[in-house]
């Protein structure tokens, strides 16, 4: 297998596209087969609403579990990519192996637990007694094959971080390829309904799982994928580190859940479900911003990392530069396009007069303040790339908390339409104090490293 590339020696500005063009691209086709599910699903004949109803309750939980691979893919993968900076195969190695054990425990762990509490849980997220019985369909069969999403999303993470960025790319396309030939097959062709729609899921995260694992058993990587040597002290470290994306992600749903709830008690019964529909098109839209924009800034971790552990400090400038101008110029692009014609994503999901002029407002609103987002993506990444998970952690949970208490308190003050300025006033806010917090810590780490004697280990 021929390396990619090579993060020690490679132009900066060729070395950031080749790796975030792919992890944006993969993010993007992500969101865009995830949209394409629930289009097969919300026509199929008869019950398409109540069953597309039942699937959407169901995306909190998927949207959990996904979290999790990334507690330990993007923990151990700036790990890894420092032990490779450094010359220290070995250690990079019992990395992998340690990760790999982790992502299949908590895939495990999560299968038995959801199974358990399925039903307290999907009536918690919304569903009825007539959502119920395919919200119950469609989170079994995905969770009985969530080893299959876990592995693959995690495991995928680590041949990013060895230079194989088109490899990594090629693991999201196969999965949303599979996923979308099947998905009318099971739906429509086989009559399987909802359960089709999973099955088609669970098949394509398999064909996903099979090619993350045949690559990174092959002989021609870099650190292949192996057993033995675990260690707990280790596993803790890589949670450390995974923690600030696994709560960036899974506080996600928090959100969600958060905001349709305000939207239906303030919008009361006239315009409840009008704007809680309304919302759900915005948050599609506004998928297609934060997820490539998430490929962008965490694709592009191991140069950070692995030049930290090389002592290749203006490397390290020069990528975090690079980085930050290409997630800034992502965010301006999209919110160009949010601001001209947000009508040509909203008439994907409906033509009604009410949804389309309420839904282009609202995209224009959320997504006012995209790019001071972009500064909070790159930096808090790029604080996590550099082995300092805590300052990451921290600046994530704030925007979150900032996020919620705006969700809930604008619309006691300014009516139910004011929670949609929420996100806006998040991400200036966010934005501004990650880029502070960031030029006050990032020379002081740099330093500190360029201080340590040749040959020590980073952490």
């Amino acid at each position: 297998m021929a390396r990619e590339n090579d993060l020690g020696r490679d132009s900066i500005p060729g070395l950031v596209l080749r790796l975030a063009i792919p992890a944006m691209l993969a993010q993007f086709v992500n969101v865009l087969y995830s949209i394409v599910d629930r289009i097969f699903i919300g026509n199929i004949p008869v019950i398409g609403g109540d069953a597309l109803a039942g699937a959407g309750i169901c995306a909190p939980v998927v949207t959990l579990i996904s979290s999790f691979a990334l507690l330990a893919g993007m923990g151990g993968a700036p790990l890894m990519a420092i032990r490779m900076g450094e010359g220290n195969q070995e250690g990079a190695r019992k990395i992998l192996a340690n990760c790999a054990a982790l992502l299949l425990g908590l895939a495990v762990g999560l299968t038995v637990l959801f199974l358990i509490f399925k039903k307290p849980l999907l009536m918690a997220f919304g569903a009825s007694a007539a959502t119920y019985p395919y919200a119950d369909t469609y989170m079994t069969i995905y969770t009985l094959g969530a080893v299959f999403a876990i592995l693959a999303t995690g495991l995928n993470l680590f041949i990013t971080c060895q230079g194989y960025a088109t490899m990594s790319m090629l693991t999201v396309i196969i999965g949303a390829v599979v996923n979308i030939v099947l998905d009318p097959i099971f739906i429509f062709g086989l009559n399987m309904g909802v359960a089709g729609a999973a099955i088609a899921t669970v098949i394509a995260q398999g064909c996903s799982c099979a090619f993350v694992l045949r690559t990174l058993l092959s002989s021609g990587i870099r650190v292949r994928l192996s057993w033995g040597g675990y260690d707990r002290k280790l596993m803790k470290r890589v949670m450390i580190f995974g923690l600030s994306p696994f709560l960036i992600s899974s506080t996600d749903s928090v959100v969600i859940i958060a905001f349709n709830s305000v939207l239906q008690r303030f919008g009361g019964a006239e315009q409840g479900d009008l704007l809680v529909t309304c919302a759900t098109i915005v948050m599609s839209f506004m998928q297609l911003i934060t997820m490539p924009m998430m490929g962008i800034t965490s694709g592009t971790q191991p140069i950070l990392s692995f030049n930290y552990g090389a002592k290749k400090i203006q490397r390290i400038r020069d990528g975090e530069k690079m980085i930050l101008m290409l997630a800034v110029a992502f965010a301006v692009v999209m919110f160009t396009l949010a601001h001209t014609i947000p009508h040509v994503f909203v008439r994907i999901f409906s033509s009604d007069p009410k949804y389309l002029d309420l839904s282009m407002w609202g995209i224009r609103v959320y997504t006012a303040c995209v790019i001071p987002m972009a500064f909070q993506y790159t930096f808090v990444d790029g604080l996590t790339a550099l082995g300092i998970p805590k300052a990451a952690v921290t600046l994530s949970l704030f925007r979150k908390l900032v996020l919620l208490l705006l969700t809930f308190l604008l619309p006691v003050w300014f009516g139910a339409k004011s929670a949609f300025f929420s996100e806006p006033a998040a991400d200036l806010l966010c934005g501004t104090i990650s880029t502070i917090t960031f030029l006050m810590i990032f020379g002081k780490v740099l330093k500190r490293r360029m201080e340590m004697p040749d040959g020590a280990s980073v952490l």
